[in-house]
């Protein structure tokens, strides 16, 4: 039996942990739990697993909620009881589900706690990638990745030498707008941009899917949880989202993991390693598929990107400005306050404004982040 705190739990990861515990009650168990502003899904939750702890994000919700939540489930509200909630002492594995840098402290206090993590907020590497995996090496805990890419190249490297990877090659759906020009990006509509072809997500993650920080993002996670230079790791646009990510090995062979677009599957896999267990999900039919289609990552095309590549390989506070300046600028879109493209143009502003600190400590990096998200915003207003 292994003990799940799960945070984000009504967020489009969340619910699909959930009904992987579902599959496998008993597998797993739901000691702790956090979730947002959605009161409806939380509830349900909390009715069905019955967790011992949980966390909501403001007072407004607790108020709302004490009165309906039994009283032997302990409720408490705010960034503490986010802590809380991922350290909590009977859990034995942290999900790590939330959306943005919020997941930071959080996931280091579970890793104080020598809690494995389940990795699916990859802002936390971003931001602080040299911190995250140092504490898990110095805490022996295991760092299981849940993103769909890094979850393929976590199955590709078992059994395999570190020495021997020549690169890794993370695909791309290419988002909601993969098919149209620069030109034509100009007008869409955040109804267009949500619209994702293969994955169903939140609506965060499918913004940066279709400006393609999402896959930037995926870059900096992936530097920090495979330990390669920027230079070995690439980005293959492959539309149908079947092949996951592969690793190319010095001898010319590449290895892949391929599946249907269900979250479950790593979410799943990150939740029972080394082991496998069986889960309702739609097999993978390549005949009745007939291709695939695969295409170079055009960085002049998906700017964001190219961000991302330059921020990680500058290195110190820079991976910590994108990812700040991102999430204000995508949550503006979304409130229809900019443009689509101006995400860009926010996102390379505070990048050019910005001083770097080399080898920043938790303190910088968290005053950065304020900074930069007080800046940008500023930009919008």
């Amino acid at each position: 039996m292994k003990y799940i705190s799960l945070l984000g739990a009504t967020g489009s990861i969340g619910r699909q942990t959930l009904d992987v515990i579902r599959q496998h009650p008993t597998e797993f168990r739901l000691v702790s739990m956090s979730f947002g502003r959605n009161v409806k899904e939380g509830l349900k939750a909390i009715e069905e697993f019955q967790p011992s702890y949980v966390a909501v994000q403001n007072k407004e919700v607790f108020d709302q909620i004490r009165p309906v939540v039994p009283s032997n489930i302990t409720l408490n509200y705010g960034p503490e009881a986010l802590i809380e909630a991922a350290a909590f002492e009977k859990a034995t594995i942290l999900v790590n589900a939330v959306i943005g840098s919020v997941g930071l402290l959080p996931t280091l206090q579970a890793i104080k706690e020598k809690k494995d993590i389940a990795i699916a907020n990859k802002e936390t590497l971003v931001t602080a990638g040299h911190i995250v995996t140092a504490a898990a090496k110095e805490n022996n805990v295991n760092l299981i990745p849940v993103d769909s890419e890094h979850s393929a190249i976590f199955q590709a490297l078992q059994g395999e030498r570190h020495k021997n990877i020549e690169r890794l090659i993370v695909t791309a759906s290419g988002g909601s707008f993969r098919d149209k020009t620069r030109d034509e990006l100009k007008d869409v509509t955040v109804k267009q941009a949500l619209n994702h072809p293969n994955w169903s997500m939140g609506a965060k993650i499918t913004i940066d899917s279709a400006t393609m920080m999402n896959k930037g993002l995926e870059v900096i996670e992936a530097h920090w949880l495979f330990d390669l230079p920027y230079d070995k790791i690439d980005v293959l646009l492959h539309k149908e989202s079947i092949i996951h990510s592969m690793v190319e090995f010095h001898d010319g062979s590449v290895m892949a993991q391929l599946g249907t677009p269900d979250m479950r599957v790593p979410i799943q896999y990150a939740l029972t390693y080394p082991d496998r267990l069986p889960l309702n999900t739609e097999r993978l039919n390549l005949a009745k598929l007939g291709q695939l289609h695969f295409k170079e990552a055009d960085l002049k095309r998906f700017r964001c990107l190219h961000f991302a590549y330059e921020s990680g390989k500058i290195g110190g506070t820079m991976p910590t400005v994108l990812n700040a300046a991102n999430e204000v600028a995508v949550q503006a879109f979304l409130t229809d306050a900019i443009s689509f493209l101006t995400i860009e143009d926010l996102i390379e502003e505070a990048l050019s404004k910005h001083n770097v600190i080399h080898n920043p400590s938790l303190d910088d990096i968290i005053q950065v982040d304020a900074e930069t998200r007080k800046y940008v915003q500023s930009l919008i207003s």
